[in-house]
């Protein structure tokens, strides 16, 4: 691993470029969510460091991407071998970086992210293109498909090395190299990584990593006119101006945004199973998934019922320092995103809602060395109307609004009553319901009677203001290359 280029205390990073550990002049602040302290200075780096990370990539390609999917699959597999064999210290640095419980980051993201090198280490393996015969003309078609050259890579802080790695894995599998953009408040697993890269057998300049901001770094990346691919994932907001300084190339985009995503509990649901996981969709990774449930619409006749049993189980969560194994919840990611969600909170009071659990009710309990840290307890709100910025607007937070509803039509009109068309859940023991439901539902993912259950073979992503396109084995291996068709006269 990197070792701290100054004193113990406080780490600073430096951009991975053409194989190599290069330093920046300038540097951002970057805080532990759980102290509120500033423990690391990350890159602020501009155009000059993304131009010398797009020519080192441009200059790698020709040799990456003339390369066997067998010899790309066998660097993937050591990548994630090497993740595997770091993985408590990538889980305590992405637990201090980002706030969440080291038990989440040990458990699910870190392998998570080793598992995502090996999915498309054996994906690229087993891809088939088309072929189609015309005796008639005395012709054969075939299609081909080449990487697309230097790919531009955006990632968010909330699943800071478990979405980034989502995002290589693929791209370099293709045979494309990469310029990396992390975000600036959550660089350090992604900056541990780049020596596991070298270790694998990466060659420099396949993945190249510059930290910064989106304004400064991920502005100069995205506009880049020999970066002909972005993929991004984040808000709403930033992926429009993505979108406008992309078009005048043409580019490839993959947006992954935000979403507002519904609940449905009928009344047939089987409260055992459905109270603790729509708890779990809730509050998971402090409410910061953008797969979250914020949206939790009861059908009238067990709607007492689950809203009581719900605020128990929210009630029982507890928050508490990352590193205290009996935490389910640990520390928002800065003290402005805090801010910001409990303003929402608010905003709900204020419309006439009525907070049952959480922020504004109960007082959190944290060590002296803490109470400076940005934590929040998971927060129930009732009686808000479908048009309250609580219900229409991504909070990302642990956040959720529990509102009662009479019948199937109904309910599906209010959930899809958002700009947001992300994930749903549905839970009912009657099938043909889930299925007419689940069919009128505007979503790209919808779940029944679960959350959170992936097959990495299966398109992820939104319709709507939730992004554009789609990521998983078929559909990542066409955003991250280009297809001809060839036509042979024989």
């Amino acid at each position: 691993m990197p070792k701290t280029a100054h004193d113990k205390t406080q780490l600073v990073l430096e951009n991975y470029i053409g194989g190599k550990f290069v330093p920046c002049s300038r540097h951002i602040d970057s805080y532990a969510p759980s102290t509120g302290e500033v423990y690391c200075m990350v890159p602020d780096s501009e155009g000059a460091e993304v131009e010398a990370a797009v020519q080192a990539a441009k200059a790698a390609f020709p040799v990456w991407s003339s390369k066997s999917p067998q010899e790309r699959s066998k660097v993937l597999n050591k990548i994630a071998d090497l993740i595997d064999a770091h993985l408590e210290e990538l889980a305590q640095a992405e637990s201090k970086d980002q706030g969440k419980t080291i038990s989440q980051a040990e458990t699910l993201e870190i392998p998570r992210s080793s598992y995502n090198f090996r999915f498309f280490a054996s994906s690229i393996l087993h891809h088939v293109t088309e072929c189609s015969d015309m005796d008639h003309m005395g012709c054969l078609h075939y299609t081909l498909r080449t990487p697309v050259g230097v790919a531009g890579l955006i990632s968010p802080w909330n699943l800071p090395l478990y979405l980034l790695t989502w995002k290589i894995a693929p791209a370099i599998a293709m045979g494309n190299t990469v310029v990396a953009k992390p975000s600036e408040m959550t660089s350090v697993s992604a900056w541990m990584m780049c020596k596991l890269l070298d270790e694998a057998g990466v060659p420099p300049g396949v993945v190249n990593i510059v930290f910064g901001t989106g304004p400064k770094a991920g502005q100069a990346l995205v506009s880049h006119p020999d970066v002909p691919l972005i993929s991004f994932t984040g808000s709403t907001m930033t992926a429009q101006h993505i979108t406008k300084c992309s078009a005048p190339y043409c580019k490839k985009l993959s947006l992954e945004l935000g979403g507002k995503n519904p609940a449905i509990i009928f009344d047939d649901a089987n409260l055992e199973e459905c109270i603790p996981t729509t708890v779990r969709s809730s509050f998971s990774n402090q409410g910061e998934i953008c797969l979250c449930t914020s949206r939790i619409f009861v059908q009238k006749g067990v709607y007492s019922e689950f809203l009581q049993r719900f605020v128990e189980a929210a009630q029982k969560w507890k928050v508490g320092v990352p590193s205290d194994p009996t935490a389910q919840i640990g520390a928002l990611i800065s003290k402005e995103h805090l801010e910001k969600v409990q303003g929402y909170v608010k905003l709900a009071k204020a419309d006439g809602g009525k907070v049952l659990c959480g922020y504004g009710v109960d007082s959190i309990q944290v060590p002296d060395k803490n109470k400076n840290g940005y934590f929040m307890l998971p927060t129930v709100i009732t009686e808000v109307t479908d048009s309250s910025r609580c219900m229409q607007e991504e909070i990302f937070g642990p956040v959720t609004c529990i509102l009662p509803f009479d019948s199937e039509e109904e309910v599906i009109q209010r959930a899809n009553n958002v700009k947001y068309g992300l994930a749903a859940t549905v839970w009912s023991s009657n099938v043909g319901r889930v299925h007419r439901v689940a069919k009128k539902l505007q979503a790209g993912l919808i779940w029944t009677n679960c959350w959170l259950i992936r097959d990495l073979n299966l398109p992820f992503g939104g319709m709507k203001c939730s992004g554009v396109g789609r990521e998983g084995a078929k559909d990542s291996f066409e955003f991250f290359t280009e297809v001809k068709t060839i036509t042979i006269k024989h």
